[in-house]
């Protein structure tokens, strides 16, 4: 535990966690954040710092925007819905006058409720919490300060921009919106590092007030707008440069002219030293939108490793998943399970383990109905999955992850050894026979049960689909056959600047019969691996636009023109 850990909220003043969000990127919240939003009834933020805090909070929690609710909300982050703090999903009546954050964080910390007020970047330096600190303090309402990484640092730090030297540097933070003419003056005196947070738009005239007030005009400059966010640019020039590249660059003027920025003025921004310390910008696929065709429990892992390589996942299903038609068969087994019919169960697919899981759930059974079983998983997923289960796989193949390299692994049957000669096999209607086969012939009888049906799912919404056909995506990756027909029949086909991945030969003849030409292809066939092959053909396209000389763009980013002949890295 924390040792800053606070004791239990007051019955009638409850408790307020001051909280810094980071400046956009969730992984830099800190442990001590994670922990109190997990304990948190009431989160009270903005829009944007809610998309990077809601994650870690518990189920049930009251939402409150601080901003106005009628406002439009990012795209697919939709209004939070104000909900009264038992979870329910009452609608809480808020006044106009409840706009007011300190008003919101007082109301909301009645009752002994515990309150996350969280803010961007840092509560210090960011932002001026400090007002609805003394409210608190006032009003006796116990609270406490969670530092987050502060914009002026992370932005910095995420652009390849170091803001000290071995010598120690002076380094001066300056808001452009609040800043003084004697603050202007005492910077453009200084010849240290100069961080300014101030918006796009008015970038060209910070950079005016410090020649102004002595800065010299070939002085370097870096501007970033959304740091450390996979949506984030960097842009570098001189004081004296900075307005005519931003318009070179097409940025200005712009309809986004406000969005807030950080800027570093001093010889650490220069281009040639950030082309070499850029390593968030230079991931193998920086600020790709992929498209994932599955849903978002089994794409978790998945996502997760293209957003390391900067991705965006974007996870479309293309199948659902429905009970059996007839349930008896599958209740036979089960019960089965329990009065040791069988010697072996295998799981090919996370939703066979969700079947059987409910099913257990449904007759009152957990995990210790296996005891005395051999558990089989096709794979890492299935395997994760079913230790979540609380079962511990006895076998997981030590090759390719699949029922081919299930059954290469899997012992034959030995009257001496296996006291019981049946597997029960829990799977979809529409499984391949490859498992069923191979376990016969190393001498198994096997119960191959249907334990739910596969159909296709219902059609993305339009904006979507439009991003599919459009172009709008910079890869797809399909993992089987199905995902690829089922893709194509409720979304419609990929544009052709969209690059292809596929996890196989035969899911690739598949993409090819319906006309898209493949860019990728797995070495072998695993989800990992396959994403592992996208991020090198990123890598080289990006290594391949640098020698040229040539600007670095995403694929959607690129002109209709001809497509890439296949390749298998």
């Amino acid at each position: 535990m924390s040792p800053t850990t606070l004791p239990a909220a007051g019955p009638e003043h409850g408790h307020v966690t001051f909280l810094g969000a980071g400046p956009g990127d969730p992984g830099l919240l800190t442990l001590r954040a994670v922990e109190a939003l997990s304990n948190a009834d009431v989160l009270v933020a903005e829009h944007e710092v809610l998309d990077v805090i809601r994650t870690h909070a518990r189920q049930g929690v009251s939402v409150v925007p601080t901003d106005d609710p009628s406002s439009v909300s990012p795209p697919g982050t939709g209004t939070p819905q104000l909900t009264v703090v038992d979870g329910t999903s009452t609608p809480a009546a808020v006044p106009a006058a409840a706009r007011d954050a300190a008003h919101l964080v007082m109301e909301a910390a009645r009752g002994g409720r515990r309150v996350v007020r969280a803010v961007s970047g840092d509560p210090g330096l960011d932002t001026y919490a400090a007002e609805e600190m003394l409210a608190c303090a006032a009003a006796g309402v116990p609270f406490e300060v969670v530092p987050g990484v502060a914009a002026a640092v992370g932005v910095p730090a995420y652009a390849g921009v170091p803001l000290r030297d071995p010598h120690g540097a002076d380094v001066r933070f300056v808001d452009a919106r609040t800043a003084s003419d004697r603050c202007w003056a005492e910077v453009g005196a200084s010849d240290g590092t100069v961080v300014v947070s101030t918006t796009l738009d008015a970038v060209a005239a910070a950079a005016g007030e410090l020649v102004s007030a002595g800065r010299k005009p070939d002085t370097p400059l870096s501007v970033t707008v959304a740091g450390t966010t996979t949506r984030q640019r960097t842009w570098t020039a001189t004081l004296g440069t900075i307005a005519q590249t931003l318009k070179q660059a097409k940025v200005l003027p712009s309809p986004d002219g406000a969005r807030p920025v950080i800027a570093v003025v001093g010889e650490h921004s220069a281009s040639a030293r950030r082309d070499q310390l850029s390593w968030f910008e230079s991931k193998p696929l920086f600020g790709w939108k992929v498209l994932v065709p599955r849903t978002k429990e089994q794409a978790a892992s998945l996502s997760d490793q293209l957003r390391s390589y900067g991705a965006v996942p974007h996870e479309v299903p293309t199948i659902a998943v429905e009970p059996p038609r007839t349930p008896q068969q599958m209740e036979r087994a089960v019960k089965g399970l329990v009065t040791g019919r069988y010697e072996w169960i295998a799981f090919t697919s996370v939703n066979a383990v969700k079947a059987v899981r409910e099913k257990f759930e449904e007759y009152g059974l957990d995990a210790r109905a296996f005891a005395g079983i051999k558990v089989a998983a096709v794979g890492e997923q299935t395997a994760r999955a079913l230790i979540a289960f609380g079962v511990k796989p006895d076998l997981v193949p030590s090759g390719e992850q699949s029922a081919a390299g299930l059954l290469e692994d899997w012992p034959p049957y030995d009257p001496v050894f296996d006291p019981i000669d049946r597997v029960f096999l829990p799977r979809a209607d529409i499984a391949t026979e490859t498992l069923v086969a191979g376990l016969i012939e190393l001498g198994w009888e096997v119960d191959d049960v249907t334990a739910y049906r596969t159909v296709r799912a219902s059609p993305p919404p339009a904006e979507t689909r439009e991003a599919i056909k459009g172009g709008g995506f910079d890869a797809v990756l399909f993992t089987s056959s199905s995902t690829v027909r089922n893709l194509v029949g409720i979304a419609g086909k990929p544009h052709n600047v969209t690059v292809i991945a596929c996890i196989g030969p035969a899911t690739a003849k598949t993409a090819e019969e319906h006309g898209l030409r493949v860019d990728v292809m797995a070495p072998e066939p695993s989800v990992h691996k396959l994403a592992e092959a996208l991020a090198d053909f990123g890598m080289k396209r990006r290594a391949a636009a640098l020698e040229a000389g040539d600007p670095v763009t995403r694929p959607s980013e690129r002109r209709p023109g001809a497509r890439r002949r296949r390749s298998t890295t």
